[in-house]
């Protein structure tokens, strides 16, 4: 219970000053007169402007309140290592028990894990969030528990109380950490890239660690190659991509004896190759409607360089006009068939016949460029079926389908083979569902199909689109040259350009349209692993994590010829997934975790935050200090102690007011003093 004088003045304040005033000057006038009883007349004046004063007695009925003391608990991937959560665990116990024992006084423990997307350790943040949630009167300090480091100091909230730090880990706690200081996202096939990064020595190490180190670079998780580097340098280190898409390239320095941890001896870096431009040749045999499809197409692609040439005079055409008056370029057969050939990445004859612009022997070097690795794609028309045909060449040994010399003149309407419903060229394409709602062409080359795979058929089903795979290269055979009715809207039209942009691409080996083939994105820990085939049924998912771990999951199909399996991923680090012959590599988290950045344990980082508050920092290896009391704005750490400063904190239950006097009796009071100071001057 405690008291105290309030005043509810009965007139303005104006109006008491203005009396004050005349009080004054009345108790003035009478020691200048010399009365006798200007004191009861000064007492008189007071009580009358204590009457309208109105003091009153407040009194309150106080509740105390307890200290709250908070200890953050620091649970980050970095606290786990060595004997740290012992360490942890031994400090929480102390302060616990330090906590109890003092008068009036409650623990809020706060435990900090991992920051969501490698945030780091969230320190002040957890700091902040648990001080918002008590009373600041209350607050009579703060224990941080933890390795000191931290990625968000920029929060540290400003404490009422002191902010102490026990600091675990020990004096001679050394690591070594490999970290990727710059590399690029995406790189050119066929183009060095540099890649920076850094080997550094932290801590307390050994002399022995301080040289030169052994680093292993592998691509796509094959074999390793080894380097010697030294430490403590940026190291720069040109890299040529084997492959488009991604390329994921793992570095790891071996574990030294006696480092804190080698989750930070490897970092993981993925790179996507892309083509800095796609050269393609299109050998048109003579004009048509569909060449410009064509041209269209492949102009329309910024990355693509077209080389085309359409042959628009043949040999055999004599008609009279010298060979020196024509416009016409000669067609530079030798340069693009035997000097250059090897620098396109595919050849469109687009229905090319047989004229003795190109001998045999070149046709046998395209035939050779097939199998060492080219595309070669034909467009048939009426001339493949002919005995010009290119079939009835030396390229027709790579061709997987075979004229029967009969054009089939009728309308007729593409389908998707069964196969073709499975085939990244032909898989989904708009329209193509069990009854194709595209439109009709009006002309086809029978075929034979010798060998590959049969994607599309059409008039009497037979085979339409024929797709191989010839030594490293890829082959692919349109038996019909009006393609081009679906671009221009015939029967309602069609995806033409869809057809020939996967076809294309295809043929040019881009990796998401393989046939055959294991892939996986990642979105946080969650990877969607996708398996691509022309098979009805594939294999359970064998995936070996970062520790060597083997997971096996079944794959469930999505569509016709996709097969799809989703896993969680208990740590960050490199995964191989592997589906009978098929296997691919995949990163979960970042390159380099930011929670093992820096691991040795310092407090350096709270310095300032912990000594604005007038707290300490103490090593748990040096023991666990006391808790003590100390007043606001003292020291509050010293040789084994800390210390915390009590709130004082009260909740106030009642509150009741009554006047000292009632207005009467003030005046009674005045009255009498008046009455007081005119006996004592002499008037009676």
């Amino acid at each position: 219970m405690t008291g105290s004088i309030i005043f509810d003045p009965l007139a303005p304040i104006a109006l008491l000053a203005v009396l004050a005033v005349l009080v004054g000057a009345t108790v003035i006038l009478a020691l200048w007169r010399g009365l006798a009883g200007w004191w009861l007349r000064a007492l008189g004046g007071l009580a009358l402007l204590a009457a309208l004063a109105n003091p009153s007695l407040q009194n309150e009925d106080r509740a105390p309140l307890s200290d709250i003391v908070i200890a953050v608990i620091d649970e980050s991937a970095s606290q786990g290592l060595s004997d740290r959560p012992a360490q942890s665990a031994a400090a929480l116990a102390r302060i616990e028990a330090e906590v109890a024992a003092l008068d009036n006084t409650e623990l809020r423990v706060v435990r900090m894990g991992d920051g969501n997307g490698d945030r780091g350790s969230l320190l002040m943040t957890a700091l902040a969030d648990a001080m918002a949630e008590e009373p600041e009167a209350r607050l009579a300090g703060a224990i941080l528990v933890s390795d000191g480091r931290l990625h968000d100091i920029e929060r540290a909230p400003d404490l009422p109380a002191p902010l102490h730090l026990l600091l675990t880990g020990r004096e001679d706690d050394w690591d070594r950490r490999l970290a990727i200081l710059n590399a690029p996202a995406f790189a050119i096939l066929g183009e060095e890239v540099a890649l920076r990064l850094r080997i550094d020595n932290q801590g307390d190490v050994p002399a022995e660690e301080e040289g030169p180190v052994e680093i292993d670079i592998a691509i796509d998780g094959g074999a390793p190659a080894n380097f010697t580097v030294p430490v403590g340098e940026d190291l720069e280190l040109p890299v040529t991509l084997p492959h488009g898409g991604r390329n994921v390239i793992q570095f790891s320095v071996p574990a030294a004896e006696g480092e804190l941890t080698d989750r930070n001896n490897a970092a993981v870096v993925q790179i996507n190759g892309v083509r800095d431009r796609l050269r393609v040749l299109l050998v048109s045999g003579e004009p048509h409607p569909g060449e410009r499809t064509w041209r269209n197409l492949l102009k329309s692609d910024s990355s693509v360089d077209l080389v085309h040439f359409t042959i628009l005079r043949p040999p055999e055409k004599q008609d009279g006009v010298p060979v020196d008056e024509l416009s016409l370029i000669a067609f530079p057969t030798r340069e693009l068939f035997l000097d250059k050939i090897d620098e396109f990445d595919l050849i469109i004859f687009d229905r090319y016949q047989r004229r003795g612009i190109l001998p045999a022997i070149y046709l046998d070097n395209v035939r050779q460029y097939v199998v060492d690795g080219g595309a070669v794609l034909i467009a048939a028309g009426p001339d493949f079926a002919t005995a010009a045909s290119l079939y009835r060449s030396p390229l027709g040994e790579v061709m997987p389908g075979a004229p029967t010399s009969r054009v089939i003149e009728a309308p007729f309407l593409p389908e998707l083979t069964e196969l073709g419903e499975r085939h990244p060229v032909t898989q989904g394409l708009t329209g193509g569902g069990e009854t194709p709602e595209w439109g009709r062409w009006l002309r086809q080359i029978e075929l034979d199909a010798v060998r590959g795979q049969v994607a599309m058929t059409g008039a009497e089903g037979g085979p339409l689109l024929i797709l191989d795979r010839v030594g490293e290269g890829r082959v692919a055979l349109l038996g019909s040259d009006h393609a081009w009715l679906w671009s221009r809207g015939f029967d309602g039209g069609g995806p033409q350009l869809e057809l020939l942009r996967r076809l294309a691409h295809w043929m040019m080996k881009e990796p998401e349209l393989d046939e055959e083939a294991l892939d996986a994105t990642a979105e946080g820990q969650e990877m969607t692993i996708t398996r691509r085939t022309l098979s009805d049924e594939v294999g359970d998912l064998e995936i070996t994590g970062p520790d060597g771990e083997v997971t096996v999951i079944p794959m469930e199909q999505v569509a016709p010829g996709r097969f799809q399996a989703t896993y969680t991923g208990p740590e960050i680090g490199l995964y191989r997934l592997a589906e009978g012959n098929e296997e691919t590599v995949i990163a979960l988290g970042p390159s380099a975790p930011r929670e093992f950045e820096q691991t040795v344990a310092s407090g350096e980082e709270l310095e300032p935050v912990i000594e604005a508050g007038r707290g300490g920092i103490r090593d748990i290896a040096d023991g666990i200090p006391d808790l003590r009391v100390v007043r606001e704005g003292r020291v509050a750490e010293g040789r084994g102690w800390l210390g915390i400063t009590p709130r004082n904190a009260y909740l106030t239950a009642d509150v009741t007011t009554r006047a000292i006097l009632p207005a009467w009796a003030w005046l009674l009071i005045a009255a009498a003093l008046t009455v007081g100071a005119w006996l004592r001057e002499g008037r009676r």
